[in-house]
């Protein structure tokens, strides 16, 4: 199974959950078919798996630089996709703190219909106020 998530930067909470989707479904076809758009002025950093997904006028799009094929990537390009990694850590660390409840990454056996929906939407609360207590104790 897998959802579009898109989670802030600066707060680390999760901003927009899609629906669960079949795991086999391509993440920019998930996003084509959701069409989601970010508003003007927002920064987005993604992976290649969206390479071609139009996300909304006056959105700047951060995505690493593929290696041509046959030949090395440049010098600079290697440093900007450094960066964009770097930065793309901080939403993995959300994905993890998501998946801290097992039966989001582990086989989901449940067929009662929305269900995996729910848990989905109970893991991300619950990342949320893990996050919002976080930043309250500091």
């Amino acid at each position: 199974m897998k959802n579009n998530i898109i989670a802030g930067l600066d707060d680390r909470e999760i901003k927009y959950l899609g629906e669960t989707r079949r795991g086999k479904d391509h993440d920019k076809r998930i996003a084509d078919e959701e069409g989601v758009k970010v508003p003007e002025g927002y920064e987005i950093y993604r992976d290649l798996g969206y390479l071609g997904h139009n996300s909304g006028d006056g959105a700047v799009v951060h995505q690493p630089k593929k290696k041509p094929r046959g030949k090395p990537l440049s010098d600079k390009d290697k440093a900007h996709n450094r960066t964009i990694s770097s930065i793309r850590v901080i939403i993995e660390h959300v994905n993890s703190g998501i998946k801290r409840c097992r039966c989001v990454k582990d086989i989901f056996r449940n067929y009662v219909e929305d269900f995996d929906d729910l848990v989905m939407e109970i893991a991300c609360g619950l990342h949320n106020l893990r996050t919002a207590i976080r930043i309250k104790n500091y």
